[in-house]
């Protein structure tokens, strides 16, 4: 089919044409980085805990006298292990998806005064017997020894042998073996004696998600600092009951705390929790996306619908003349697909400069191009789908109904 009599008609109705075309290069733009955005979130929910999320809970207290914190430690402990269905409780500072604690910049040499602030990593110090209660997996080296679990020196012990995740030793040491290595952050020294595959900081977000599991896991023993978070261990059938058992002892193990109840949760709680608005947003722009394509869609379908009925008699003289269905009905699909390659182009410009106003002043992600292709493409079968019921009408005129007032 030629597309010269197509592009002369559209010429005729440059209104029409432009208003629709208009609406595409919208629908274009916005469709193209919502579904990249939901993209981005629902990677972000993804994201890999490294824990053992559905087996823990967490006990967390406030309002204890620091200098009782080693007598709080052992009695809660204590009474935490003796609760029924409890499989290991040990001390930690934070867990993924809770409160957050102990970020901070590192340096590869002693000597630097500063912290670099182009690695800024979040430390986990933990008990003994945390590793196994969090159900943390090592990659290479070795997991800590009993010697390996000092006692806190202010924020962390002074010396300490601590495990690293994947994602930071290739951030640190890329392409070579980071056991053995140093760093320091202040007059903090560590020694890196185990890779572990995952460990997901406490509070992710958007401009530090290069970082999501920059993480270092510090051997501690409880005290100083390191109290007032319990991390439980139970099978996940039983950890319901074992939470709520837990939240009832904590009265009868330490009456003079205060019980956290908005984090004292389970980790598969504070993980749904943590990306409640990340899901809710996904939704909205699926909202969106579904509304401004239907608008698109019935556009279409309207301005087609018109252009038929006004065109009713030179169909039925092309009809008349020996024209099959099957021309006329590819002859407004032709003139549909024109359209919204008109609309698409502009779109797809339109896409890219939404995109760099979000990077700059919402930090989101740079688009990647694989959704502008993805875009067109349901787009021009959205034309289609659209314009087939109008082009259907057209061509099931008859000729001599057609032409009889001609």
């Amino acid at each position: 089919m030629q597309i010269q009599p197509i592009l002369a008609a559209l010429r005729k109705h440059r209104l029409a044409t432009l208003l629709i075309a208009l609406e595409v290069a919208l629908a274009c733009a916005v469709l193209c980085n919502a579904c990249s955005m939901i993209a981005d979130r629902l990677s972000a929910m993804r994201i890999n805990s490294g824990v053992d999320e559905a087996s823990l809970g967490v006990i967390h207290i406030t309002g204890y006298e620091p200098k009782d914190v080693n007598d709080l430690n052992a009695r809660m402990l204590a009474g935490l292990r003796g609760i029924a269905g409890v499989q290991s409780a040990a001390v930690i500072s934070s867990v993924p998806f809770g409160v957050p604690w102990g970020t901070a910049g590192i340096n590869l040499n002693p000597d630097d005064n500063k912290p670099s602030q182009s690695v800024v990593v979040q430390f986990y110090e933990g008990s003994p017997g945390v590793i196994e209660t969090l159900g943390l997996r090592l990659v290479a080296g070795h997991m800590p020894g009993a010697d390996d679990y000092p006692p806190l020196q202010g924020y962390a012990p002074l010396d300490s042998r601590v495990l690293i995740t994947r994602a930071l030793a290739e951030r640190l040491w890329p392409g070579e073996n980071p056991l053995g290595r140093d760093f320091w952050t202040g007059k903090f020294h560590f020694r890196v004696i185990g890779v572990i595959a995952h460990l997901a900081v406490s509070q992710y977000n958007e401009t530090g998600r290069n970082g999501a599991e920059w993480t270092v896991f510090v051997p501690s023993q409880p005290g100083g600092l390191l109290a007032g978070t319990y991390v439980l261990r139970a099978d996940p059938r039983e950890l319901p009951r074992v939470m709520r058992d837990a939240r009832l002892a904590v009265a009868k193990i330490a009456p003079d705390v205060v019980l956290d109840t908005d984090q004292s949760r389970t980790l598969e709680f504070l993980r749904a929790r943590f990306f409640q608005k990340d899901r809710a947003m996904a939704g909205l722009l699926v909202g969106v996306i579904a509304a401004l394509l239907l608008v698109t869609s019935l556009g279409i379908v309207g301005l087609a619908s018109f252009w038929v009925a006004q065109r009713h008699k030179q169909i039925g003289i092309r009809r008349a003349l020996g024209a099959r269905r099957a021309d006329i009905l590819h002859y407004f699909q032709t003139e549909n697909f024109l359209i919204v390659t008109f609309g698409i182009v502009p779109g797809i410009v339109m896409a890219l400069a939404i995109n760099l106003t979000l990077m700059k002043f919402y930090e989101l992600p740079r688009l990647p191009l694989l959704y502008l292709p993805i875009g067109a493409v349901v787009l021009w079968a959205l034309g289609q789908l659209a314009v087939l019921h109008p082009a259907l009408r057209a061509a099931a005129v008859p000729p001599v109904v057609a032409t009889r007032t001609v």
